[in-house]
């Protein structure tokens, strides 16, 4: 793959992130999976240590702009913290057949909730 298509769809991720909050993995799985050449379950990995420092920047641009509520995001960071420790854990344990279903579970419930 082209670095400008990847640049590209890096953009694309961190674009969906800023404007969402959320949603660049959504943005780089497909991408990935396509022409990363990578093994299902390094492709999830990689997805997420490319979405972290998205994150991270968009997170301070929102801080930055006063666009957050740490009182409020503060419950739902220990328990995200919690989340992710216990996902990375159980990560090499499913199968990747059922991550694939979860994922496209999660997708679907996730878009009939934002458009109901």
């Amino acid at each position: 793959m082209g670095r400008w298509v990847t640049r590209l769809a890096g953009a694309a991720a961190g674009a969906a992130n800023g404007l969402f909050g959320g949603g660049g993995g959504m943005v780089l799985l497909p991408v990935l999976s396509r022409w990363g050449h990578l093994p299902p379950r390094r492709l999830y990995a990689t997805c997420v240590a490319v979405i972290f420092p998205v994150c991270a920047v968009s997170a301070m641009v929102y801080l930055a702009r006063g666009g957050v509520s740490l009182e409020t995001a503060a419950p739902y960071l220990a328990g995200g913290l919690a989340g992710g420790f216990a996902g990375g854990k159980l990560y090499g344990k499913v199968r990747v057949r059922y991550l694939r279903w979860l994922f496209a579970a999660f997708l679907l419930y996730a878009g009939g909730r934002y458009l109901l």
